[in-house]
This record gives C-alpha cells, sequence and structure tokens, in this order.
C-alpha cells in the first residue's frame, strides 16, 4: 500500500516525463467546466497544499500545458486554464496511468474488496460516489470476480 504513491509516480515520470501532482492538475482541468479552476478549487480537488500547487502550475504554465488568469469579479482568486497542449499531455498519459492503477491495485482485488475499497473511500473522503467503480462493475469491464 505505501509503494502505491511511488510506483504511480515513478510510471507517469518514466511514460510522460509528468509527476503524479503534475498529472492530477492536467486531470482535475480536464474534467472541469470549461476546463478551468480557481487555484483553490484545484488544491482541494488534488489535495495539494497551495504554495505546492503554485509551483506545479508554475511549471506546467513554463511548458505551455495551463495558464492563469485572474478572476474578473474578484481580483484575488487565480483561475488555471487547461491549454490544448495540456489537454493533449493528460490524455496521451491516461492510458498508461490506468493499466498502472489496474495493476497495482484493482487486478488483485476481487468485485466483494472494490466494492468494500469504494465504500471505504466514499467514507473517508465525505461520501464523494465512486461512480468509475460503479459503472465498471454493472460493465463487468471492473476487477476480477
Amino acid at each position: 500500500m505505501f509503494q502505491l504513491p511511488g510506483q504511480l509516480e515513478n510510471q507517469l515520470q518514466r511514460d510522460s516525463g509528468m509527476g503524479f501532482v503534475e498529472y492530477m492538475v492536467l486531470a482535475m482541468l480536464s474534467e472541469a467546466p470549461e476546463r478551468r479552476l480557481t487555484m483553490t478549487e484545484l488544491s482541494s480537488q488534488t489535495n495539494t497544499r497551495l504554495a505546492r500547487l503554485s509551483r506545479v502550475v508554475k511549471r506546467l504554465e513554463e511548458d505551455a500545458y495551463v495558464e492563469r488568469t485572474t478572476s474578473e469579479t474578484d481580483r484575488r482568486v487565480s483561475i488555471c486554464h487547461l491549454l490544448p497542449s495540456g489537454h493533449d499531455a493528460v490524455v496521451a498519459a491516461a492510458p498508461g496511468h490506468v493499466r498502472q492503477v489496474r495493476a497495482a491495485v484493482f487486478n488483485r482485488l476481487n468485485k466483494r474488496q472494490v466494492s468494500q475499497l469504494a465504500a471505504i473511500g466514499e467514507a473517508l473522503l465525505g461520501g464523494k460516489p465512486s461512480s468509475i467503480v460503479a459503472a465498471q462493475l454493472a460493465q463487468g469491464t471492473g476487477p476480477r470476480a
């Protein structure tokens, strides 16, 4: 369990040249309405402190994956926007990342264990639904029986 973050980080670095936090920033932005989030929202969704997130976003800006703007209604609020090259990068990185997560976690669990893991995750995260896992189980494309 304690090796999982390192395994995910290593795979992303090896295959895509980006770290886990960079991948998560791009992934969360790719799923957001209009592909943009405030830095506070992005911090919450990536579970990253604002100071670290600011450094990560700066690197992603240098790679032309994202850009930051200031809110028109509140100049204190920074908004992070996913650029087309950032979208392309996360789309390219996603299949390898998904394969690694499946190999490291889901392929080792049966359906009951995955349901239990989803319930534990929902309890720890405050009741957020595990819709991806539920959809996979319903389609029979999830973990082994």
